[in-house]
């Protein structure tokens, strides 16, 4: 009985290295500290606050601010695409929040202020909505056992990753245009031109068609597969 005890308190904590090893190498982990990463949360954070701006008719220190938020966009997708090591799943998620954070403030705040159609805000951000809410679900669906709120909320436990498709990418060229041609319009002077109103319902239409692409499309979300480290 003494052998058997002793035998067993020593080939316990051998035990569960293994399993611990082997548990921790099924997992998606990655390094989410990453140069794009940053940027895209600067990008993040100063979209309420340009948001406040505009409310408070400061449309010139906006549009400052919203190219700087613009450069950021420029320069983190460069850095991921041609920097070993800064490509991330994360970075996949992150990067398009970030946009659509930014444009659903600026599009709020422009609706308020009168310089864009109501009904034009409400569709973009209706679409937005329903892409963020399919996201979380998403992200809940592909997370691998257990499903705890930590794990959930994990950066470095990758399980998703999201690819726009075509017809998504020019939506978010024409609305970040939209957002910059309305915000410039009242410093300019050129809220009531026509080429204005045409990239308003441009935007509309295009905002409408892409919603639908996501619906209908099957390549835009991508799993990543733990054991291998591998999206399918």
């Amino acid at each position: 009985d003494t052998r058997w005890s002793w035998s067993r308190t020593k080939e316990t904590p051998n035990l569960c290295r293994v399993v611990k090893r082997h548990c921790s190498s099924n997992e998606k982990k990655e390094n989410v500290f990453t140069w794009p990463n940053l940027l895209s949360s600067c990008r993040l954070v100063s979209a309420p606050v340009i948001g406040a701006l505009v409310c408070q008719g400061n449309y010139g220190t906006a549009i400052c601010l919203l190219s700087i938020a613009g450069a950021t966009d420029l320069v983190d997708g460069y850095i991921a695409r041609n920097v070993p090591g800064q490509k991330s799943v994360l970075g996949s998620i992150l990067d398009p929040l970030a946009d659509k954070t930014l444009v659903g403030f600026l599009v709020g705040s422009l609706a308020y202020v009168n310089l864009i159609p109501l009904a034009l805000a409400g569709v973009m951000l209706f679409r937005d909505v329903g892409l963020i809410l399919s996201s979380i679900v998403l992200r809940y669906r592909s997370l691998p056992p257990p499903k705890t709120v930590s794990r959930y909320f994990d950066a470095s436990l990758a399980s998703v990753q999201f690819e726009p498709n075509l017809l998504g990418k020019y939506n978010t060229v024409l609305q970040l245009s939209m957002v910059v041609f309305s915000l410039a319009a009242p410093v300019f002077g050129f809220t009531d031109h026509y080429l204005l109103h045409i990239l308003w319902y441009t935007t509309g239409a295009s905002t409408i068609l892409s919603g639908v692409s996501y619906i209908l499309a099957k390549d835009v979300v991508k799993y990543v597969e733990q054991s291998k480290g591998k999206t399918q």
